[in-house]
């Protein structure tokens, strides 16, 4: 259905794209008393490093008159934020504690993240809308990556290479019309006689 030939992404349907198994009920509150307790000081942590970066930024200003320092700066800083997750893989929420293992849950879970990226992205008054989404593991674990796929591409994403493992990532693709607001490629009023 899907493939991309640079890279070893290939959407065929379902088989890959399974929901993940359900853990074990023990294992899951173990890892949520950890998120309770450590997820602050991780939280903490990232201010910390947010506060350094911004006192090193200050200093590295002075070093913008060197060739290719700003440019090398900056993709040094992509990469080690890329990195770096506000909610990390091994956090446990509340929610996902009391609903392991519902599909229902996970679904209604991606409709409402989908249905947000896309009111974001087919706004009409913004300049630069949103034309990239990541679907994260923890919204569809429960519902499989092949159901976000499909709930996408019901609201007009385009999908792209992605590792359904990790995240599921989406395109917009209604930014590529100029004029399109909707996911059908509809201008504002064309419907209108």
């Amino acid at each position: 259905m899907y493939a991309y030939q640079d890279s070893s992404f290939v959407y065929s349907g379902h088989e890959g794209w399974r929901p993940e198994p359900a853990r074990s009920t023990a294992r899951l509150w173990l890892r949520f008393v950890f998120t309770v307790l450590l997820l602050p000081l991780w939280w903490l942590l990232l201010l910390v490093l947010m506060a350094a970066t911004l006192v090193v930024a200050m200093f590295a200003e002075i070093l913008t008159i060197i060739p290719g320092f700003e440019r090398g700066a900056e993709r040094a800083m992509d990469a080690t934020l890329g990195k770096i997750s506000v909610w990390p893989r091994w956090t446990v929420t509340w929610p996902e504690l009391r609903h392991e293992g519902n599909a229902g849950f996970y679904r209604a879970r991606v409709d409402a993240y989908l249905d947000k990226w896309t009111k974001h992205a087919a706004a009409p008054k913004k300049p630069n809308p949103p034309t990239e989404c990541e679907v994260p593991l923890r919204k569809y674990r429960g519902a499989g990556g092949a159901y976000v796929v499909e709930a996408a591409a019901a609201r007009g994403w385009e999908l792209r290479p992605s590792d359904p493992a990790e995240e599921v990532r989406l395109w917009w693709s209604a930014a590529s019309s100029p004029g399109a607001t909707g996911p059908h490629g509809a201008a504002p009023g064309a419907g209108a006689a």
